[in-house]
């Protein structure tokens, strides 16, 4: 059973223009529909700006989406009011990319570890919460000690465990991790990913990993959704995808990942120009301007999001795929 669904999912945001100017809108995320399996975790990749992160805080109702359906376990949520939101918050936390500024400079690594526990009311006093602070230390690997320290004095990679350990305080099912690692130098890529697979596999939690490094999220993912401007243009089970890709953006993406032995006949496919601007997509395809195989059909024709001619759990946005 899926711990998560969105359906049709929209996040638009007005653009501000002058006077006189005709309203226009930036349209973030166009119309998603994905689930995760729990215990799962899905990669989405796709370049900066394509509307990854906004999806993924829109799933979490941090930032309020414009119309579509969130699922959590079963339960709608798109339409909860904060207060009606709280006991959800608890099941579904979020890492942050940056794990500077996602950390208070003011407040000791203790302070920000107990902070959660004592807005969700999860134990009945301090000597209490200290002690599950100290354990949530452990479980990240840090010592017991970091507590009474504060964010400045960390490595980054260390911050980032203090954001993992913020995330796990509540026990939560579900955690949206948006670009955790790609602040960090690679070696330190390589900890915090086998970190977090660990955890999973001792908590049982879901995962949404949002990234623009294939590497990464070929690493760590059960299943990878490739994102174009707004749209999932690809979906399918991780060894699918980056053995066979379908879409053309798909295939760009994958080429573009270094290869051990240069020798081997590697080719990058490099794209013309630059992503076309969210609050001034495309007609038809939102990739044919880009696009090297496109047809005329392509720039009318709006693909959907079908599966693959002999494949059970691989789909492409993409006319030119067999369906």
């Amino acid at each position: 059973m899926a711990l998560v669904e969105i359906k049709n999912l929209v996040k638009t945001f007005p653009l501000k223009t002058g006077w006189f100017s005709e309203s226009r809108s930036i349209h973030a995320v166009q119309g998603v529909s994905f689930s995760i399996e729990a215990g799962e975790t899905l990669g989405l990749v796709g370049e900066s700006g394509c509307g990854k992160s906004t999806l993924g805080r829109s799933l979490l109702k941090l930032i309020e989406p414009t119309s579509g359906e969130i699922r959590f376990g079963g339960n709608e949520l798109a339409s909860l009011s904060p207060s009606e939101m709280k006991p959800y918050r608890r099941k579904m936390q979020i890492i942050f990319q940056d794990p500077y500024s996602s950390l208070n400079p003011r407040m000791t690594i203790g302070s920000i570890l107990e902070e959660p526990l004592i807005i969700h009311k999860l134990f009945e006093n301090r000597k209490a919460r200290q002690a599950r602070v100290e354990e949530l230390l452990s479980i990240v690997g840090l010592p017991k000690d970091a507590g009474t320290r504060y964010p400045h004095e960390f490595s980054g990679g260390q911050r980032q465990r203090v954001g993992i350990a913020r995330a796990l305080a509540v026990e939560p099912e579900f955690i949206v991790c948006d670009e955790p690692v790609s602040a960090l130098d690679v070696s330190i890529q390589a900890q915090i990913i086998n970190l977090l697979m660990d955890l999973q596999d001792k908590f049982h939690l879901t995962y949404l990993f949002i990234s623009h490094d294939l590497r990464v999220v070929e690493h760590i993912s059960h299943r990878v959704a490739v994102m174009y401007l707004g749209k999932i243009v690809e979906v399918g089970r991780g060894d699918e995808i980056y053995s066979d890709p379908k879409h053309p953006y798909t295939k760009a993406l994958l080429s573009a990942v270094p290869v051990p032995d240069p020798s081997s006949g590697h080719k990058r496919i490099l794209l013309p120009g630059e992503p076309p601007q969210p609050s001034n997509p495309p007609s038809g395809c939102p990739f044919h301007p880009r696009c090297s195989v496109a047809i005329p059909e392509c720039s009318v024709k709006v693909p959907e999001l079908l599966p693959v001619k002999g494949k059970d759990t691989q789909s492409a946005a993409c006319i030119l795929v067999d369906h």
